[in-house]
């Protein structure tokens, strides 16, 4: 099945969230051309008629997304304080696509434009962000999420297909600090091979501190039933242990295990974990214990 582009008018840009650090969300794309094996978004296939099976097939762009953009504005600088807004939670604001849509950078000229003073967050897998660095700086409340869950290129490439590989992440994160620019690493999510090889989360910890950032968010894996057929699949070749370490992963013994492994890493490289909890799912779908 070749890649599918698909643009769309899409009825509004800005939409409630559940997220606690934010008000608002914005995803002007649905679909992710990166295909990270694990990604809950996959759920998102529902609302453009494509199944979780074909998530990181397709990207629905939302070419009216910056017109939206313009008009919602104002009705968020009504609002005193200004909302938390987050870029993007359920796609990559920096895909592929985005080199010739330019959406992202668009809405984000549109916070520039109006000096909006609320909180804007920006979650990405992608170096293509620098392109927009000049940019960023002008956003007076601005945090830029790199979501880096390995140092391990070859476990990088296994789990998170089409993504840029996470040596390029890090650097990336590097040149974003030493612009001046708030960051934090998403290690979301906490990759259960990292179980078997505690040394990979000393590095990580440890790389993410050189490269000048201090906060992290942690999230245990989510595994909701839609997502573990194409999960189990892919471990299939891998050894039992591996195999048995992701069915693990569910479960509330296993968090017991790895809170306090990762709390002394993020102690003994200075780091500090965003909200003070590594973050755990529970939903109906996943819930095994």
């Amino acid at each position: 099945m070749p890649f599918k582009i698909k643009e769309i008018a899409a009825k509004s840009i800005i939409g409630t969230t559940q997220v606690p650090s934010a008000d608002y969300v914005i995803n002007p794309y649905t679909g992710c051309q990166f295909a990270c094996m694990y990604c809950f978004a996959s759920f998102m296939g529902r609302f453009v008629g494509e199944t979780t099976n074909n998530w990181g097939k397709y990207v629905y762009v939302k070419t009216n997304a910056i017109e939206l953009m313009e008009k919602d504005i104002q009705r968020l600088m009504k609002k005193n304080p200004h909302p938390k807004i987050a870029m993007s939670t359920v796609t990559d604001p920096y895909q592929g696509v985005e080199k010739q849509y330019r959406l992202t950078r668009g809405i984000l000229e549109v916070f520039v434009k109006y000096q909006y003073q609320g909180r804007v967050g920006l979650l990405t897998k992608s170096p293509m962000i620098l392109d927009d660095l000049e940019l960023l700086k002008k956003i007076p409340n601005l945090e830029v999420g790199m979501s880096i869950t390995t140092t391990d290129d070859q476990l990088s490439r296994f789990l998170e297909v089409k993504a840029p590989l996470a040596s390029a992440r890090l650097r990336t994160l590097k040149k974003l600090n030493k612009a001046g620019i708030k960051t934090y690493v998403f290690i979301g999510p906490f990759l259960p091979h990292m179980k078997l090889k505690p040394e990979l989360i000393d590095n990580l910890f440890s790389e993410i501190k050189a490269a000048g950032t201090n906060d992290v968010k942690i999230e245990y894996l989510n595994l909701p039933k839609y997502v573990r057929p194409k999960m189990n699949k892919l471990l299939k070749e891998e050894s039992k242990e591996i195999q048995e370490v992701y069915t693990t992963s569910q479960l509330k013994k296993y968090r017991e295990q790895i809170a306090p492994i990762l709390r002394n890493n993020l102690l003994k490289h200075g780091l500090k974990l965003k909200f003070d909890e590594i973050i755990h799912h529970i939903t109906a779908k996943n819930l095994v214990e």
